[in-house]
């Protein structure tokens, strides 16, 4: 099945923007009379059919909606700092958006290397790997913001710090309660300087290891995004 975006879909008909709608006609070659599946990012597939194959608008008609099965009632927020190589950062929001993720919040810290990331690129990203994994719900991005304002936020759930000390001895996944929302903050590669772990502990965040290996920004979000969803089955 080949999945697109849809993220403003309604009624009975819907019409491709060009992008998509070129995609489908000169790539896939489909034709009027073929069915199509949509998603509107926000937990539900639409099946159509192809009324006229126009690769600059694309007009379909919705023949059924139904919920997809990716949507849940636990969330994983991952506060992860942008990686001085972006790719590397990109690889992340492709990886965890197939597992499966809520929200993602690029985090400014006192050691990123990085400070702004374009957000619309990475949009992007989230867009092309829910479609690859064939998931109704796109994980919300979140504009960057500093550590010591997004600290200072009211967040539900369960809260949890993960960084480099000898003295952290407690696994995530020996913490985590199942169901159970679930705020993960992962520092950049020079990782949290001492005073925002003390900030955060101050906020209710509990330190936690992802494993006994040293492990980069991004492997290391991909791992508590797993541990996380592991843990819900």
């Amino acid at each position: 099945m080949n999945l697109f975006y849809a993220p403003d879909i309604s009624g009975g008909e819907y019409t491709l923007p060009q992008e998509e709608s070129k995609h489908l006609v000169r790539v896939f070659r489909m034709q009027a009379g073929d069915e199509v599946t949509l998603t509107d990012g926000k937990g539900y597939f639409y099946f159509c059919r192809i009324d006229e194959a126009s690769p600059k608008a694309c007009r379909l008609k919705i023949i059924r909606k139904t919920r997809g099965n990716d949507k849940h009632t636990w969330m994983i927020h991952m506060a992860v700092a942008p990686t001085k190589n972006i790719s590397r950062y990109e690889w992340f929001l492709e990886k965890a958006t197939e597992i499966g993720i809520s929200h993602i919040t690029p985090l400014i810290c006192e050691h990123s290397e990085r400070k702004q990331v374009k957000t619309e690129r990475l949009e992007r990203v989230l867009v092309a790997a829910m479609k690859q994994s064939l998931k109704s719900t796109l994980p919300r991005l979140e504009q960057p913001v500093k550590f010591s304002d997004f600290i200072n936020r009211r967040m539900e759930g369960e809260k949890y710090i993960a960084y480099i000390d000898p003295e952290v001895t407690v696994e995530l996944s020996k913490v985590y309660t199942k169901g159970r929302p679930a705020l993960i903050l992962i520092g950049p590669e020079g990782d949290f300087s001492p005073e925002e772990v003390a900030l955060a502990m101050q906020k209710g965040f509990r330190p936690v290891r992802l494993g006994p290996s040293r492990l980069r920004t991004e492997t290391a979000a991909v791992v508590a995004c797993h541990t996380v969803n592991l843990m819900n089955l």
